[in-house]
């Protein structure tokens, strides 16, 4: 079995290039060795909420990874790191200011570049949509886990054998996200109300089409000339982007707080995600899942958890340490758990 080591040697490489870059980058807006220094830590910080904030992301990629035909393993890992780093934490910024300001996409580079400050506002103004997109997207993730009839086993045995019943009504997972809009959109001021409906209900749209096509392409799997494209492959990679990209608005809009600098913040981002996609492939190849009975429940905990807080986080900020907390709160007690029923059932 290969040693934890030897799957972050990716990363490590990245961290090196990643970090020294980022001092590079210092020493070129700010022509001193404290400038150099001051990127060189933001950018280890930002790397650190990355990781603390998608550490449930990599469980969850483990579940579906593991489902997926070995080629199309090697393809999220490949190119969904290219898309992971550069779709999620350069194109998507630069995509929310060309939509919001109405702006070319070389005039938002341009923006980013010369006036960060300015790119950062119109990026927190956008902030709202984002949040309801995401909220909405994240729930339906999780409702779908914890509603599956199949489902045979529980952690918080009450909540989730409730839940699974409630699973036997079709449709609750939608009119749970709904009725939880309502209430968000009843405390908003009405001026932001339509951005937050609109955007929240393409989460939903957004949901409903990825999942209908990883059923249609899972029928296809029956037969034996696309069999490649199965729900196994094109459609759980199409999955896991779409939820990857959902798990990285949090990461990306509180990066914000730490620099304006778009370079900056994909350094650092870029570099926490290479650590995820490491943890990824650690968690599949060791069948750490299958080992820790509760781990996968508490990452979906985890998920609903944050799917609430972004729908909160559109009536008033909540600190980008409370939602990382949170989360390692709940995979936490989840490992503790499976240790614990490992030990009661050592031949379980």
């Amino acid at each position: 079995m290969r040693s934890t080591l030897s799957y972050m040697t990716w990363p490590f490489i990245v961290t090196g290039a990643g970090l020294a870059l980022a001092a590079f980058l210092g020493w070129e807006y700010h022509g001193t060795g404290s400038g150099a220094l001051a990127f060189f830590l933001i950018a280890g910080i930002l790397a650190v909420l990355e990781i603390s904030l998608s550490f449930d992301n990599a469980i969850v990629n483990a579940n579906k990874l593991k489902q997926m035909t070995p080629k199309w393993q090697r393809r999220f890992l490949t190119w969904g790191i290219l898309i992971a780093v550069f779709g999620m934490r350069v194109i998507f910024p630069l995509l929310v200011v060309v939509i919001a300001a109405h702006l070319a996409p070389w005039e938002a580079i341009r923006l980013a570049a010369t006036q960060p400050q300015e790119y950062s506002r119109i990026i927190h103004e956008a902030h709202l949509p984002i949040a309801a997109f995401g909220g909405s997207f994240l729930m339906l993730v999780a409702l779908n886990y914890f509603f599956d009839e199949a489902k045979d086993v529980d952690w918080i045995k009450g909540v989730e054998a409730a839940l699974r019943k409630l699973g036997e009504i079709r449709g609750m997972e939608v009119g749970f996200v709904l009725v939880c809009m309502l209430v968000i959109v009843g405390q908003l001021p009405a001026e932001k109300e339509h951005a937050f409906i609109i955007a929240a209900i393409w989460g939903v749209i957004t949901y409903l089409l990825v999942d209908m096509l990883g059923h249609v392409l899972d029928r296809w799997g029956g037969a034996p000339q696309p069999a490649d494209m199965a729900r196994g492959g094109f459609g759980a990679f199409l999955y896991l982007e779409v939820l990857d990209a959902s798990f990285s608005f949090d990461g990306v809009i509180g990066a914000f707080a730490l620099t304006q600098n778009l370079f900056l913040i994909a350094i650092g981002l870029g570099i926490g995600a290479m650590y995820v996609r490491s943890m990824t492939v650690m968690l599949v190849e060791r069948g750490t899942l299958a080992a820790f009975r509760y781990l996968e429940h508490g990452a979906f905990w985890s998920i609903f958890v944050l799917s609430i807080l972004m729908f909160v986080q559109t009536l008033r900020p909540i600190p980008e340490v409370v939602t990382g907390l949170l989360g390692a709160c709940f995979i936490g007690m989840a490992f503790l758990s499976s240790l614990a029923w490992r030990r009661r059932h050592p031949h379980g």
